[in-house]
């Protein structure tokens, strides 16, 4: 992650990537890549046959049916968005704050990127009176409100919006007639998912979602980029595919044969693959429940986390210190956290928060150890947090937050 710039204090043109699992690659998923690895073709834009009908039977598991025909894959979810995007035209509105990835996409197309405030409740989806005002207001200026990004299990508060919001967020946008993109990529990794409920858009308008899911949220490492949607049934939804189809063939935006090879088994979601899953979402959720109670405990501010592997902390309660240490915005808070923890803690102005905010993203990675064998030894524990290098780790935060009471 760049650093921030300490002359120009000029806007973030690159954000810091997603929150990582932190564990070796699943050897099986190695073993689908390296069976692969001979494939001198490439596959199809939009992903092979195989690759879309595990994508199908993946989101049919979750109460969404999908056919091949609705449904397309790319190489990445910054590749996909900005595609999807493209075939969408109009002004943009998105929660604030929301991933680091989404507004430079937005504004690679030259559109307009309007951010709207989240509810108390959670972050991910915007409020629906905030919504309303924002569309009414930007209409009044001139402007073409057509699309809302939203994702119902989010980073970076790592919160899952309750249903009933979710439902009030879609409906205001759908009757103001906004498509709604849905970026699900976090939704298996819910901290407790048989006491949390989390419930996507398209089952509430599935004429008005477009549904998109970055495989490397749960299934399948980060180094091998691959997402995919899946577009409403009829002909505006195979219109808008078609288009998206068309913009990613122009940028080459092909799944490499092993990658999608692999992708098509992480799908199809084998007993191997839904362990790994599970394991690594219970031993993030252990971590995040330990640093968000040491957050709380120096005094700030945080959301507790449901989903993801990170949480989202608000330092503006202690900011009387902070500026005592020459921090007076989320870019030196920023660096000031990264310095000490050793680990980047990405200020909350990279996910469109504003300046002023202290905000920070802090990542649970980093908490589980130096190497592939200590990450592993993690996953594996009973009992992580009194492991040596993720009782250190934590130790480390509380002193950074120590001394900032």
């Amino acid at each position: 992650m760049a650093g921030s710039d300490p002359e120009g204090r000029g806007p973030v043109r690159y954000g810091p990537p997603a929150p990582d699992m932190g564990l070796p690659v699943l050897p099986s998923l190695a073993a689908v890549v390296a069976a692969a690895a001979d494939e001198a073709s490439t596959g199809p834009p939009g992903g092979g046959p195989t690759l879309r009908e595990a994508a199908c039977g993946y989101w049919w598991r979750r109460g969404l049916r999908s056919r091949p025909g609705e449904v397309i894959a790319a190489s990445g979810a910054q590749t996909l968005l900005f595609a999807l995007l493209g075939a969408y035209d109009g002004d943009v509105l998105m929660p604030r704050p929301c991933p680091a990835w989404w507004t430079p996409q937005v504004r690679l197309l030259g559109r307009p990127a309007y951010h709207v405030p989240v509810p108390a409740e959670c972050g991910g989806v915007p409020d629906p009176f905030a919504l309303l005002e924002t569309v009414r207001r930007v209409r009044v200026e001139g402007g073409r409100p057509r699309l809302l990004l939203l994702s119902v299990a989010d980073d970076p508060t790592a919160t899952v919006a309750p249903p009933e919001i979710v439902r009030e967020a879609c409906e205001a946008a759908v009757g103001e007639g906004l498509h709604i993109i849905s970026d699900e990529t976090w939704r298996d990794t819910v901290h407790e998912p048989h006491e949390t409920v989390l419930v996507s858009p398209a089952e509430m308008c599935p004429e008005d979602v477009t549904v998109m899911s970055d495989l490397t949220g749960a299934l399948t490492p980060s180094s091998w980029p691959v997402a995919v949607a899946r577009f409403p049934q009829g002909e505006r939804g195979a219109a808008r595919r078609a288009r998206t189809l068309d913009i990613l063939t122009a940028l080459g935006a092909v799944v490499p044969a092993p990658v999608a090879a692999a992708a098509a088994h992480a799908l199809d979601e084998p007993p191997e693959v839904t362990d790994r899953a599970t394991n690594a979402a219970a031993l993030h959720a252990r971590v995040a429940a330990a640093v968000h109670h040491l957050v709380l405990e120096a005094g700030a501010v945080s959301r507790p986390p449901q989903a993801g592997r990170h949480l989202y902390a608000d330092l503006g309660p202690l900011r009387g210190r902070l500026a005592e240490l020459g921090v007076g915005d989320s870019m030196e808070l920023e660096d000031h956290m990264t310095d000490r923890l050793g680990m980047p803690v990405p200020g909350g102005h990279r996910f469109g928060d504003e300046l002023g905010a202290l905000h920070v993203r802090l990542d649970t990675a980093p908490f589980l150890g130096a190497g592939a064998a200590e990450r592993i030894e993690a996953l594996a524990s009973p009992a992580p947090l009194e492991l040596p290098q993720v009782a250190e780790a934590l130790r480390r935060l509380g002193t950074v937050f120590d001394n900032l009471r």
